[in-house]
């Protein structure tokens, strides 16, 4: 069996932000029974349907990374109880269709997708909540179940590094194994 394509968007802007080491942490727990990638959207321009047409060559390479996904892990924090604009702006992007082309260009649509993140006391529960109610709204095909929400420790908030209990590497591993079963 081929191996699968699993595309993983970084909500970080941080350099070694905790979802950045998070993301690298479940890198690990795929291993070799996927090939990762992460999707780099940081040429996106924000939203505009003026910018649509032509299709900016940022917007073309991100929808072509999202086309080429057999799954998208969305990793990131919760800013204000949602998600962080930055990634609100890609998911506009990514539920327009292709200029002169109807809804059935629309490269999130069908894709399917998993969130986890890091955070405070919450475990970003708020923003798995409204991340997920957003991508099924756009047509994603949604894991719902597990999710993997990491409630930082002082430890981490100390030393800027991601400290995980063994109920969150467990919890990682049944999501890793239940997100590659989802996307065979």
């Amino acid at each position: 069996m081929e191996k699968k394509n699993v595309l993983i968007v970084c909500g970080t802007l941080r350099k070694n932000g905790y979802n950045l080491q998070l993301a690298n942490v479940i890198k690990q727990l795929i291993g070799k029974r996927a090939d990762v990638s992460y999707l780099d959207y940081s040429e996106l321009p924000p939203m505009n349907q003026d910018l649509e047409s032509p299709e900016p060559a940022s917007v073309a390479a991100v929808r072509g990374a999202v086309r080429a996904a057999d799954g998208i892990w969305f990793v990131t924090p919760q800013y204000n109880a949602s998600f962080p604009g930055h990634i609100k702006n890609l998911i506009d992007w990514l539920s327009r269709p292709l200029p002169g082309q109807g809804r059935g260009s629309v490269v999130i649509t069908g894709r399917k997708v998993t969130v986890s993140g890091a955070g405070g006391r919450t475990a970003t529960t708020e923003m798995r909540r409204e991340l997920g109610s957003l991508l099924a709204f756009v047509g994603a095909d949604v894991m719902s179940e597990p999710e993997t929400g990491i409630a930082l420790s002082g430890g981490s908030w100390q030393t800027g590094k991601l400290k995980l209990s063994d109920d969150d590497r467990s919890a990682l591993s049944v999501q890793v194994d239940a997100f590659l079963e989802f996307i065979a």
